[in-house]
């Protein structure tokens, strides 16, 4: 006998899925009724996409979605992401050309048993990432919480890679050795990088490529006044869509938000989420 031999209970569930019930589940609801009238008051349309999908693999690693095959034997997988359908659904199959926001309230899925439930947001034809970060301040200020606020830009990575020949899961994998290894005094002064003062210190000195991509960094966190601000020029978010400004909120170990601006289909768009999963452990504390 093989994988037969472990005895599977009736009453077991999947490692990586969910159960909420009794407290848990109720304080799923308040915090998705929370968010759902923050963003309705903002402007925002409710959208609710298929759980199945055939583009996952423009927004994560294929070895991470649950894959198979549809009736006519076309790779579908269980949605791992929500941003690239919703902005292709929006506006190539509904061909709503009025409404630019968009949420979302549904789980994503990933291999091999993952379940994650999140809010999300997309805001089509717009690069005004301060407006996402004001959202989320707004849910978590409903919340009487203060996580940190992580401000990076996922460019800075992309064009150390090619000025200094490095793979890009150097910085996906946050292998600080290697980049330390380098021994290169502006590039050591960017990964110990804590606040405005620092970055425009490194500015001075950074290749030319780099400052603007700095310069923007640094506009968008002076932008927004928030107790807990950290800079992180090196962050590289895994989401294969997010190209230049990102920003996370942080508590603990645990990831509360995270949304950046990408590009889609040559629509420039800013959207975020808010990770309910997260929330729910950190409340329930």
């Amino acid at each position: 006998m093989n994988y037969t031999d472990k005895v599977v209970y009736e009453h077991e569930i999947p490692d990586g899925s969910k159960l909420y019930f009794g407290d848990s589940a109720r304080l799923k609801r308040e915090i998705e009724n929370k968010a759902s009238s923050i963003l309705l008051k903002n402007g925002f349309s409710e959208i609710i996409t298929p759980y199945f999908s055939y583009h996952q693999h423009l927004s994560v690693d294929p070895i991470k979605l649950v894959r198979f095959s549809d009736r006519n034997n076309h790779e579908i997988s269980l949605r791992a992401d929500s941003t690239v359908d919703v902005v292709r659904i929006a506006t190539r199959r509904i061909k709503d050309t009025s409404t630019k926001k968009w949420f979302y309230i549904q789980p994503v899925f990933k291999y091999p048993s993952t379940e994650v439930y999140q809010i999300g947001t997309e805001i089509l034809d717009s690069d005004n990432l301060l407006e996402c970060i004001n959202i989320a301040k707004e849910l978590f200020d409903e919340l009487k919480i203060e996580p940190y606020l992580q401000i990076s830009n996922i460019e800075i990575p992309k064009i150390i890679c090619k000025l200094l020949n490095l793979p890009i899961d150097v910085f996906e994998n946050g292998r600080i050795e290697v980049i330390l290894g380098q021994n290169l005094e502006w590039l050591n002064k960017l990964a110990t990088i804590k606040d405005a003062k620092d970055i425009d210190e490194v500015i001075s000195i950074v290749p030319n490529e780099l400052k603007e991509p700095l310069v923007l960094l640094k506009n968008l966190a002076d932008s927004f006044e928030w107790k807990n601000k950290v800079y992180a020029p090196l962050y590289y978010s895994k989401m294969r869509y997010y190209d230049k400004l990102f920003f996370r909120f942080l508590s603990g170990n645990s990831i509360l938000s995270g949304g950046g601006s990408y590009e889609i289909d040559g629509r420039i768009c800013v959207g975020f989420a808010i990770f309910s999963d997260a929330l729910i452990e950190k409340l329930s504390k």
